[in-house]
């Protein structure tokens, strides 16, 4: 059982930059050729044929919006996967998705400050509940280390 959930992209947000990216770009679908792109709407990898989208999301605004935070300078954009249209978002099996490869789990304060980091080489209980530990910590970012980009967020249960 895990005590800390992976959070897709919300299924309105995905609404949204679908209609508009974060930079004002429209959706640009193309068939996936080769697959294995990180989906962040469903938070599988995709499959060859499928149509996705490379799409321009900044998830610490999204959060900000919702809570009020001011995270300033830390307030990022960039790249992700999600489906062209509409999916049945995660399977429900739970776990953490992505992993395999080293991670960096970033933590951010309640004002959406970056509080710190950590390479990690298994994503699992331990990574979130070592995050955690801080009181300070309001939620994760779990990021692929080869590019940087945002794979999910991770709140306190």
């Amino acid at each position: 059982m895990t005590t800390y959930r992976a959070r897709p992209v919300t299924p309105a947000t995905l609404r949204e930059l679908r209609a508009a990216d974060e930079s004002g770009r429209p959706l640009s679908p193309f068939t996936d050729a080769e697959g294995g792109a990180p989906l962040r709407c469903c938070l599988r990898r995709s499959v060859p044929g499928e149509r996705i989208a490379l799409v321009s999301y900044a998830p610490l605004r999204r959060w900000a919006a919702g809570t009020g935070a001011r995270p300033g300078a830390y307030d990022e954009q960039g790249p992700v996967f999600i489906h062209a249209e509409e999916c049945a978002g995660p399977d429900g099996s739970g776990g953490y998705p992505f992993g395999g490869a080293h991670r960096t789990v970033r933590r951010y304060s309640r004002d959406g400050h970056i509080l710190g980091g950590e390479l990690v080489g298994e994503l699992g209980e331990d990574a979130f509940r070592n995050a955690f530990d801080d009181p300070s910590v309001a939620l994760v970012h779990v990021r692929a280390v080869e590019y940087g980009c945002f794979l999910y967020e991770v709140r306190r249960s």
